[in-house]
C-alpha cells in the first residue's frame, strides 16, 4: 500500500470507511461502556457487590469502586494526572490515524477500542473525578480487581496492538530478503 501524505489520506477512496472504523469500535465501547456504568451508579452504592451468576460468584461479582488512580488503583492521588494523559492519548490516536497507510485493519480496530475506552475513562474522570469500576474478577488468593469495560477495551486493544506488530515484524525480514535477492540477481 502506498505511504500517502496526511492531507491526502482523507481523500482517497475508502477514507470513510476506515474513519468509520475507527469512529464505530470508539463509539460502541463508549456506549456500552456509560450504559454500564449508569446502571452500576443507579443501583449499587460504593462498595456495594452483586453476583448475577452465583454459581461463579467466587470469580466473578459486580462490585461498585470509585478508582481515583490508574490500573489497579495505583497512585490515587494523580488522578487530574491521568485525566491529562487520557487526553494526550485521544488526540494522538486521531492524529497517527490520520498518517496510518490504508489497509491495517486489526491496528484500526485496536485504536478504536483504545480511543472508546480511554475516551470513558476520561469522561468519568471529568464528571466524577473518579473512574466507576464494576467488573470484580477473583481469583483467591491471588487476583482480586475491579475494573470497568473501558479498561478491559484498552486492554484488549493494546493486546491487538501488539500481536499485530508481532506479525508484521515476522513478515519484514522475508519481505527484505526476497527485495534483496532481487537486488543481487543480474539482469539481462
Amino acid at each position: 500500500m502506498e505511504n500517502l501524505p496526511p492531507e491526502r489520506q482523507s481523500k482517497t477512496p475508502g477514507a470513510a470507511l476506515r474513519w468509520g472504523v475507527l469512529l464505530g469500535c470508539a463509539a460502541l465501547v463508549f456506549a456500552i461502556d456509560q450504559i454500564t456504568k449508569a446502571w452500576v451508579t443507579s443501583n449499587l452504592q460504593i462498595g456495594e457487590t452483586v453476583a448475577p451468576i452465583p454459581a461463579i460468584a467466587d470469580f466473578f461479582a459486580i462490585t461498585r469502586s470509585a478508582n481515583r488512580g490508574a490500573a489497579f488503583s495505583l497512585l490515587p492521588q494523580a488522578g487530574d494526572v491521568f485525566l491529562v494523559i487520557g487526553l494526550v492519548m485521544i488526540v494522538g490516536i486521531l492524529i497517527f490515524y490520520r498518517r496510518m497507510t490504508q489497509g491495517r485493519w486489526l491496528e484500526r480496530i485496536a485504536l478504536g477500542l483504545l480511543l472508546g475506552g480511554v475516551s470513558g475513562n476520561a469522561l468519568d474522570r471529568i464528571r466524577l473525578n473518579y473512574v466507576v469500576d464494576f467488573v470484580h474478577l477473583q481469583i483467591r488468593p491471588f487476583i482480586s480487581n475491579v475494573s470497568n469495560l473501558a479498561d478491559h477495551a484498552i486492554v484488549i486493544g493494546m493486546g491487538i496492538l501488539f500481536v499485530a506488530q508481532w506479525l508484521a515484524g515476522r513478515n519484514t525480514p522475508k519481505q527484505a530478503d526476497a527485495e534483496s535477492q532481487e537486488e543481487q540477481e543480474p539482469t539481462a
